[in-house]
């Protein structure tokens, strides 16, 4: 009989190690291959939507973003299933750049307005939430989002008084918990 042991781990450096920041968004390589993309992609799936490409200004932290804005007769199909295809887009628009997954959040695809009504949505649920949470003492839990909608939330209630979040679970089930600031996790 043979006697297997599981490999020995040889200890290593310490996990808490810090990120380094993203690289720079090449801003100008990233539109000439968004419209090479757009141009692909709306041709052959033969949508009724015109698009435009706009390099957004310089933020705080040193970084500019990108906007693809649609219009057109197509508009509701972009927007169905809570944006499905919009963000579909978006994520295939990511992988076609090669994008550090650091960047995803300075390329984004928008129409009709959508994010920004997203974003006042997500803003208002987690101030509804975090108040239920303060008046109950129990936890509430977000039905699984994308790690932007998390970290709009996360950002939306830092600072607010009786409340903690923390993102809890894995890969594409992952969901945001607004707990009581005196209780620990249950």
């Amino acid at each position: 009989m043979i006697e297997r042991r599981a490999p020995t781990r040889k200890p290593g450096p310490q996990r808490n190690r810090v990120q380094s920041p993203p690289p720079p968004l090449d801003t100008e390589r990233a539109i000439r291959e968004l419209k090479s993309f757009l141009d692909e992609t709306m041709r052959s799936g033969q949508f009724a939507l015109e698009w435009e490409v706009v390099a957004e200004p310089v933020n705080q932290d040193g970084q500019g973003s990108i906007v693809v804005a649609f219009r057109g007769e197509d508009e509701p199909l972009l927007l169905e299933r809570n944006a499905e295809l919009l963000l579909a887009l978006e994520y295939i628009a990511h992988r076609w750049l090669r994008l550090d997954p650091r960047l995803h959040d300075r390329v984004r695809f928008d129409c009709g307005g959508y994010r920004a009504e997203r974003l006042d949505e997500l803003k208002l649920s987690a101030r509804v939430a975090a108040q239920r949470v303060r008046e109950t003492g129990e936890a509430f839990r977000f039905n699984p989002m994308s790690s932007r909608e998390r970290r709009l939330i996360h950002l939306e209630l830092a600072g607010a008084a009786g409340v903690r979040t923390v993102s809890e679970g894995t890969g594409d089930r992952r969901q945001l918990v607004i707990y009581p600031a005196t209780n620990t996790k249950k």
